[in-house]
Parts: structure tokens; sequence; C-alpha cells
């Protein structure tokens, strides 16, 4: 969601903000804007689009001062323009704001009345004018930012720049992250470490409810009770080069390639002289009845997936759900359940608001996360990290890998725990697992081929995905991809519902992407794609060259993967469904990185 950046520095600001704030690009964005305070004067600059149209801005109308916030706005209230682009700004006082104020229209009919008038459609722009109300009041800035953030209802990350308070930010986490950066002689404000990883790797993290006062020499942290409270400063290790493309065209194609690598990383982590070691003494599945497994996007196709992985070889009951609805289901949880939050960012809201639903409920609460810091990965009783390093597209592609990856190596231990493996078998699934980043290296030589056959896909208007077993979920995942980049309506199905309704969209416009690898469940699929090409339906079949053999003629396009154990086919068939969508998308011609309308980390319900 939306970028925040703060500084109180001892160089000019507004190029700090603007290179912190393109660190944050990753998060999706349709306006940018900064704030500075130069002489004691208050003044702002913003712009719709991208960054480099703020940049513009600057160069013909600069913005001097040491101080400075920004921020990139993905819009919740109020249409992408620039009037309602933040910063929001009144006599006395700047704000930048990730989440929704839920209680903002109360609040501006209680402003109304005492004749206050508003220029924007936001809910943010209610904070800045109940903060000036407060100050005109004779109230300081301390006590104007903290009386007003007791006023707000709903989920932000605040930070409040004053007039003539050129040594003082004031920043209020309550639902989205924020973090607090140390210097020499400066102080940083940021929606995350990556945004303030060139000026330090000093970080303290806020946590829920907290209040931070910063001056250049000095934070103080008050928390939700009113308390001082004495929060961690970690040094945190982030690769600067994290955000840099390395010489490909486009961020995902830069983490499509680096999948082989960075799930050795993990395998490394997790498995050691062929056993399952665990952070922080693990977890004994034998004590554990049931698992509960819920995640957005992505992530919850991860946990799809998983649910065959657990059921089949730990023979573990699993309900998987969409963490937006979860909670609001109110599930009873049941004595020996384990609850497992799935979430690259680990910041997202409605994942957040369902481990919280757990506390005190679930036996277990597990999380499976690539960051390690992050509010989900903190309130676990155990963190998985993913390891797959910063994601900057939008598009997940390395960090899905990564979390089938983790969640195979636990479901073996599982398996193992509860008595359906012994020590030998369980070697062999680690071993399996282990294949895989040498196989993802043979599959991405696939990329031509893949891009060969894009350009054609990019020409439907609709495109099924079929699957049966864990490839059901896999093809959720490439239609998902597909949708997010290339703008292509697609759909998923189990491969045996398709005659259930499905099959009546089937004809020569509307290709059918078949991943089928040759497992147990092979014949099958192949008889359901024969359906498809009986009715004059487009076929593109993913599978070995055994598979391929056997399907027979009449196939439309085929793409050869090497042959794999089905146990962890899901893995290395992400593969090429990450390389369809992305040459597809650049056959179209559309924001590879940065999709219209979507962000990276969603922060807000």
């Amino acid at each position: 969601m939306c970028g925040i950046v703060g500084v109180l520095g001892r160089h000019e600001a507004a190029p700090i903000l603007v290179e912190a704030l393109k660190r944050l690009e990753y998060r999706g964005y349709d306006s940018a804007g900064i704030a500075t305070v130069n002489d004691g004067d208050l003044d702002r600059r913003r712009a719709v689009g991208k960054l480099i149209n703020l940049q513009d801005l600057l160069v013909h109308d600069p913005l001097a001062g040491k101080s400075g916030i920004g921020h990139t706005r993905w819009a919740t209230h109020g249409q992408p323009n620039v009037n309602n682009a933040h910063p929001h700004k009144t006599q006395r006082v700047a704000v930048v704001h990730n989440g929704i104020i839920e209680n903002f229209r109360d609040l501006r009919e209680e402003l109304a009345k005492q004749g206050v008038g508003y220029e924007t459609d936001t809910d943010t722009e209610t904070v800045a004018l109940l903060t000036q109300s407060y100050l005109d009041e004779g109230l300081d800035p301390h006590d104007a930012a903290t009386r007003t953030i007791a006023r707000l209802e709903g989920a932000y990350a605040l930070c409040f720049l004053f007039e003539g308070e050129e040594d003082l930010m004031i920043a209020a986490r309550k639902g989205s992250p924020l973090a607090v950066g140390h210097g020499d002689g400066e102080m940083f404000v940021g929606s995350d470490a990556i945004a303030l990883a060139p000026m330090t790797d000093k970080i303290t993290y806020l946590a829920e409810g907290d209040i931070a006062y910063i001056t250049r020499d000095s934070l103080k942290i008050i928390d939700g009770e009113g308390r001082i409270a004495n929060r961690e400063m970690r040094v945190i290790q982030i690769d600067t080069t994290s955000v840099d493309k390395g010489g490909h065209k486009h961020f995902m194609a830069k983490e499509i390639a680096e999948q082989p690598s960075v799930l050795a990383n993990s395998l490394g982590y997790y498995i050691k002289d062929g056993q399952v070691e665990l952070p922080d003494g693990g977890i004994d599945f034998a004590s554990i009845d049931r698992l509960t497994m819920v995640a957005c996007g992505t992530a919850f196709y991860a946990c799809l997936t998983a649910k065959y992985w657990f059921e089949q070889i730990a023979r573990m009951p699993v309900e998987i759900d969409v963490a937006s609805e979860f909670r609001y289901r109110e599930p009873p949880i049941s004595k020996g359940t384990a609850a497992l939050f799935v979430s690259q960012s680990g910041e997202t809201a409605d994942t957040l608001a369902a481990l919280r639903y757990c506390e005190g409920k679930a036996d277990k609460i597990l999380s499976v996360v690539n960051v390690p810091e992050s509010s989900i990965a903190r309130e676990s009783d155990l963190a998985l990290p993913i390891l797959a390093g910063a994601e900057i597209g939008v598009a997940s592609t390395k960090a899905f890998t990564c979390q089938l990856t983790v969640l195979a190596i636990l479901a073996v231990k599982a398996a193992q725990d509860r008595g359906h493996m012994d020590a030998a078998q369980a070697a062999e699934a680690l071993e399996k697992i282990k294949s895989v980043p040498a196989l993802m290296n043979q599959a991405l030589s696939l990329g031509e081929r893949t891009n060969d056959v894009s350009k054609l896909l990019a020409e439907a208007r609709d495109i099924l995905f079929l699957g049966r077993g864990p490839m059901y979920a896999l093809a959720h995942e490439g239609a998902l991809k597909l949708k997010e980049i290339s703008y292509i309506h697609a759909e998923a199905y189990a491969s045996g519902e398709l005659k259930h309704g499905p099959i009546a969209l089937v004809d020569k416009h509307v290709p059918v992407i078949v991943m089928a690898p040759r497992d147990a469940l092979f014949d099958k699929t192949i008889s359901n794609m024969q359906e498809v090409m009986a009715r004059g339906g487009k076929v593109l079949l993913i599978t070995d060259k055994q598979g391929a053999k056997e399907a027979g003629d009449g196939v439309w396009e085929t793409i050869l993967m090497p042959e794999v154990d089905p146990f962890v086919a899901p893995i290395l068939y992400a593969i090429p469904a990450q390389l369809i969508a992305y040459h597809t998308a650049v056959a179209k011609g559309t924001d590879v990185d940065q999709p219209r309308n979507l962000a990276k980390s969603v922060t807000v319900e």
C-alpha cells in the first residue's frame, strides 16, 4: 500500500525523500508528494502518476529544507489526483498516512460545525484539519498530534511535520507498519526498512498503538497505554542492491531468475544432515490434530497447494481460508488446532486480523513470512522465514515458490512427527525437495519458448487454466498471475469440474492452459483436455516429454518441462505459469512491475 518516509537530516531533504520513495514504488501507488520545513516555513509539492512526475516538478519548482516527509499514495478515499495526493497540509501541519480512518465522516461533521472547510475527498485531510484545530486552541505540536491520534478509529501509519519545527517529527502506528531509523545526528521514518536502507541499518519498529516523538538526537515512544516504551533498536541487514534490476528489463524477470538461488537458501536453512530443523524450538505435530491455514492472494494458493501435502503425507486434516473472510465467519477453533498464516510482507491487514482472532484459541500460531521483523512474525509462536529476499515486483514469484518450499518441508516434518514417515522416508522426501533448484534452472531455459507462446496468448480476451490435485492450486496461481499483469481475464478450474459448467465457455477463441505433470492423475487430466479439444478449444499443454507423447495429437501448443517427482511438481510448475504471465504482459505492453490498481503490501482491509 502507500509508502511513507520522513527525514530529519543534515542535508537537503527533497532528494533524499524522493530516492527513499523510489525504494517503496514496489508497494504500488498512483500519486506522490513531499513536504519540507525550511526556515520555519512549511511547504509541499505533489504530482499524479509515477515519481518521475514529482521529480520533474521539483526541478522547476524546488523545495528546500533539511526536514521533510514524503508519500506514495494508493487511492482509497477519493480519486488519484493532485488535490487528493499526500502530504495533506494546513497552515501549520502536514500529514502523510497509510491506512483508513474509519470515523473520518464523524470528525469531518464535527469540524464543519466549527466552520472548518474541506479541500479534498480523502479521510487523511481530516487528520491534518483536526490537528490544526488543536494547534489553534493553543496546544503545542506534541499535544495537538497526541490528541488527534487519540480521536482516530481505524488503521493507520502517520507522520506529522509542523511549521516552525525543523527538529521534530511525530509518527504513530496502528494496524499499518512503521519504522524509525537512527543515523548520526539524523533520524528517519519509513513504512519499511527497505526505504531507509541507504541511510541507516539501525531500525526501531513501532508496535501497535505506539506514538513516536522524534528529533535528530532523540526518540521517545509512548505505547497505547500512555506509558514510555523502550523498543529494541535492531541492526537490519538489507542488501541495498535488492532494488536494482540486475541487468533485467523488469524486477519480475529478475525475481523469476533468482528462484533457484533463493530456494537453495531456504533449503540450507531448514534441512540439516537429512533432517528438518526449525527455528525457536520448532513444533511437534504429534500434539496437533488439525491445521487451519489462512492467507490472501498468491499466499492463499500456496496454502491450497500445501493442503494436499499435509493431508496426503501427514494425514492431517487441513482447513484453508482467505483471510478477508476468515474472522467474519467467526469459525470455532477446536482444541488441538494449529493456525498457520502465510504472508510475504508479514503485514497483510486481513491476515494479521485473522491471526489476532486465533490468539488464545489455537494451540499454536505459526507464520510463514518473508520479513522476520514483521507484525505477523512478531505475533506468532513460531515464525518461519522463507528467505526470498526483497521482492519488488507486485506480482509475487520467488516469494511464492519459497512459501511452497517451506510448507513442503513443514509437511514432511508433520508426517514424521505423526508417524506416517520414518526417518528414511522423510530423508527421501527432503531429497526430492532439494532437487527443485536444479530443475528450476532447466525450466528457466524455457523462456524463449514461453515467449513465443505468449505472443499468441496476448491476442486472447479470456483464458482458462485447468489442473488436478495440487496442480489445481497452480492453475489458480497461473490465472492470477496472468490477470494481475496482462489484464487478460483468466479463470482456473479443477479439470474434473470442467463439464459441470465451464466447458460452455470453450471455443476457438478461448485458449485453455492445462498443467499436467505425468502423475497419478495425468490420465484423468488428459481425458478432460480431450473434452476441450473435441469442442474446438485450443489447448496449451504444460507437461514433460513422456506426458506430451501420451497426450497424443491435436494439442495446439506444448511446453515441455523436466521430469519431476509429483510431490514437488507444484513448485517447479510455478515457473512456466510465471513466464507465461510475464511474456504475455510484455507482449501487451502493460506495466509488468507495477500493474494498475494493485499494491504489493495490502495493509488495509
